[in-house]
């Protein structure tokens, strides 16, 4: 007897609907215990796949609409209004549905009519809304259009909420969300106000996720119960963040210029991006608990590269890549770096990803002036250096010797010269410096 599983694959599972279509086997397939065959429908959720399981015997089309989830791809069905009748008269016979996500186009008004049927055993909604149709106001010229996202607060008990390519630039009318812990909202355009309402509306989020998003000058976030924060605005505008939540213990962020959270946190996992623009002031407190960090971006105010550095004593993995400093449009290189003491301020050091002009910080004239006998680097188990110059090769050079040296549990340094932009002899000397210093140490070194 064949059992279809999630990971049967579409092509099986057709083939095997046509099997048990045929009279002979509809009969037998009747004859399944109920656990079984509740088994096998709650494996499926592919809008086509439900379908095809009414053809299969009298018996399972009865026991279709109590699947529980439902999912409509992007080319599953053609036009909105084929959508609309179809999605309206599935989501109308499932009973119980607790899933359902729509990424095919569809109207407001039929979204509306979906939710008001399945709000009472809805619990997670992903929506794809960048196709929409509207539903047009009622009044004159000068009224604006109906939210597209009015509707979804009716479904009060949902856990988990996905919306894509949405609008978020007038509030929502949600009253709360008690239940919703899982929140991300993919490629919208957002107004300060509307967004500050509509996370008031989801005041026990665990996991939050704005991605591709724009439109947000000033961003404030207090959940008392976040865990799981990822944020990810466009442009190269200046965007504040303000963060306030205790149990914080994930904070992925890109495109924010000032940068505050409150120090009552627990984070594990803190990555700070800028693409365009500049990284003007990071404020985190303590990091005491920092397992992983990661800083990129084009621009960074010196301070906020300094400041985080120091708050990040007890990190073990630590990336590295900023392209330049400096306060206004002028870009700078970076300030000397002692590397003892940004190893012994970082003593927990395992692994240690470092670009360009900031290694270079590192090979300055005095950065090794504090080496001693004494100095060890105690857990640093690998390290990832891009060199893109042969600027002070000499020094640069005696930089990674001192890491080789002194690094007791080293077992792998990663040093890649593909960006080398200077293509002339000097660049051909120290390319064969470093092969040379590979071979000295051909157990731990390598070239990229």
């Amino acid at each position: 007897m064949l059992f279809l599983t999630p990971h049967s694959s579409s092509q099986t599972f057709h083939r095997t609907v046509c099997l048990l279509s045929c009279p002979s086997s509809a009969s037998a397939m009747d004859s399944l215990p109920d656990a079984i065959v509740h088994h096998i429908l709650c494996s499926l959720s592919n809008a086509r796949d439900v379908a095809a399981c009414s053809c299969v015997s009298r018996y399972w089309n009865e026991a279709v609409p109590y699947i529980p989830s439902l999912y409509f791809p992007r080319n599953s069905l053609d036009g909105a209004a084929a959508a609309d009748a179809t999605i309206g008269r599935m989501v109308a016979s499932a009973v119980c549905l607790q899933d359902l996500i729509v990424y095919c186009p569809f109207s407001s008004a039929s979204l509306a009519s979906w939710l008001d049927l399945r709000c009472g055993t809805l619990r997670s909604l992903e929506l794809r809304m960048d196709g929409i149709a509207s539903k047009p106001a009622s009044g004159g010229d000068d009224e604006p259009p109906a939210n597209e996202l009015e509707c979804i607060g009716v479904a009060r008990g949902l856990e988990s909420l996905k919306l894509w390519g949405v609008s978020l630039t007038t509030s929502p009318n949600w009253n709360c969300f008690d239940k919703l812990r899982f929140l991300e909202i993919i490629g919208a355009t957002l107004r300060d106000g509307a967004l500050s309402d509509a996370l008031h509306a989801c005041p026990n989020l665990t996991d939050l996720a704005l991605l591709s998003c724009n439109g947000v000058a000033a961003l404030s976030i207090e959940l008392e119960r976040l865990e799981n924060c990822r944020l990810d605005f466009l442009g190269p505008g200046n965007c504040s963040l303000h963060l306030s939540s205790p149990k914080l213990q994930i904070l992925e962020i890109q495109g924010f210029s000032w940068i505050r959270v409150n120090q009552d946190h627990h984070i594990r996992r803190l990555c700070i991006a800028k693409s365009s623009g500049r990284v003007y002031k990071v404020e985190l407190g303590k990091l005491p608990d920092l397992e992983f960090m990661s800083l990129r971006g084009i621009q960074w105010r010196w301070s906020a590269i300094s400041s985080i550095l120091y708050c990040a004593s007890e990190v073990r993995h630590l990336i590295m890549k900023i392209e330049f400093c400096g306060d206004f449009d002028t870009l700078q290189p970076f300030p000397e770096i002692d590397l003892v003491d940004f190893f012994n301020n970082h003593p927990r050091l395992c692994k240690f990803e470092i670009h360009g002009a900031l290694f270079a910080a590192f090979c300055q004239k005095n950065s090794l002036k504090n080496l001693d006998s004494k100095f060890v680097i105690p857990y640093l188990e690998e390290v990832i250096i891009t060199v893109r110059s042969p600027l002070n090769a000499e020094q640069k050079l005696n930089t990674l010797e001192s890491v080789l040296m002194y690094s007791v549990k080293l077992h792998r340094m990663t040093i890649r010269l593909s960006q080398m932009k200077n293509c002339n002899e000097a660049a051909d000397d120290f390319f064969k410096d470093i092969c040379k210093l590979k071979y000295m140490n051909y157990n731990v070194v390598q070239i990229e």
